[in-house]
């Protein structure tokens, strides 16, 4: 471009040479001289404008680079920070089960307490209920062993002869009869000389309290003759009938009726073998046991109409 405008004006310049004077040529030679020097020092300027341009390109690519290296660490800060988030979120989520989890836990640990607590109040009361029914039944055993002192020091002339026999166990007594002393053969009324010994059986076991007193009849296995049959056709019947009437009779004696319980096993319940004499005289028996009484519960009566 400078090269362009230096060749127009120098023409320009021959041109004029033959139509002015020396001294308007003078001037504009001066004047081209300083055009010319005004263009050096403009080409200068130019250049270094283009340096300039050119250092601020490099500066900007570089500025670029910076950037797209800065928008790249940006975009894996973002991408880091987004799953942080996400692991924060999880985290905060477990948190909060775990927290609810705690909570209920420490409910469970509470209705826990609650339970023992009331557990350990029901065992000492338990405790109390098991001390006193101990007592009492040691008190009853005790009560027992007296009954059995007492019958053993009535009854020892019968016992010595093996016509009764007493045994205790813990809170059970029985005193076991044999039929002679209490019945003829094939008969359930009580005989004189068995009242006798009713008699004095009698005058303990109505003191006693709080005691079932049942009355048991035994027979052998041998079949009810055709003598008694008519009356007793089984021995169930000839075993249920003494008892019956030893029960009535110590009623009788003053014994309270609402521990009195007759019972018969027949042949049944043998104490000894029936093969022999024997052993079929000691299965012909009744049997006086006492145990605890337990009263039946009285149901309510039934509600009349309104």
């Amino acid at each position: 471009m400078r090269r362009i405008a230096f060749l127009f004006i120098v023409p320009v310049a021959l041109m004029l040479v033959g139509c002015v004077s020396s001294g308007k040529y003078k001037v504009c030679v001066a004047d081209l001289a300083d055009a010319k020097k005004t263009g050096s020092v403009l080409d200068a300027k130019l250049k270094t404008a283009e340096a300039d341009k050119a250092g601020l390109k490099a500066d900007l690519a570089k500025l670029q680079q910076e950037k797209d290296a800065l928008g790249q660490e940006l975009a894996k800060a973002k991408g880091e920070i987004d799953a942080k988030s996400k692991t924060v979120g999880e985290l905060e989520t477990k948190i909060a089960a775990a927290d609810a989890r705690i909570k209920s836990l420490e409910d469970a640990v509470k209705a826990k307490d609650a339970e023992i607590a009331g557990l350990k109040k029901e065992a000492a009361g338990l405790s109390q209920e098991r001390a006193k029914a101990i007592e009492e039944k040691e008190k009853a055993i005790a009560e027992l062993t007296s009954t059995r002192e007492k019958l053993t020091s009535e009854l020892k002339e019968e016992i010595r002869k093996g016509e009764i026999a007493i045994t205790q166990l813990k809170d059970k007594l029985s005193l076991n009869l044999v039929e002679k002393i209490l019945f003829d053969s094939g008969s359930a009324l009580v005989k004189k000389d068995g009242k006798k010994v009713l008699d004095r059986v009698a005058e303990i076991l109505k003191k006693v309290q709080d005691k079932q007193i049942r009355i048991e009849g035994h027979t052998d296995n041998v079949p009810i003759s055709a003598r008694i049959i008519e009356k007793f056709p089984s021995n169930w019947e000839l075993s249920t009938s003494r008892a019956t009437n030893v029960v009535k009779y110590l009623q009788e004696k003053g014994v309270d009726p609402k521990y009195l319980v007759a019972s018969g096993s027949s042949q049944y319940r043998p104490i000894a073998l029936n093969d022999t004499p024997e052993g079929r005289s000691k299965n012909r028996r009744i049997e006086i046991v006492l145990t605890p009484y337990e009263p039946e519960a009285v149901p309510a009566p039934a509600e009349g109409p309104k």
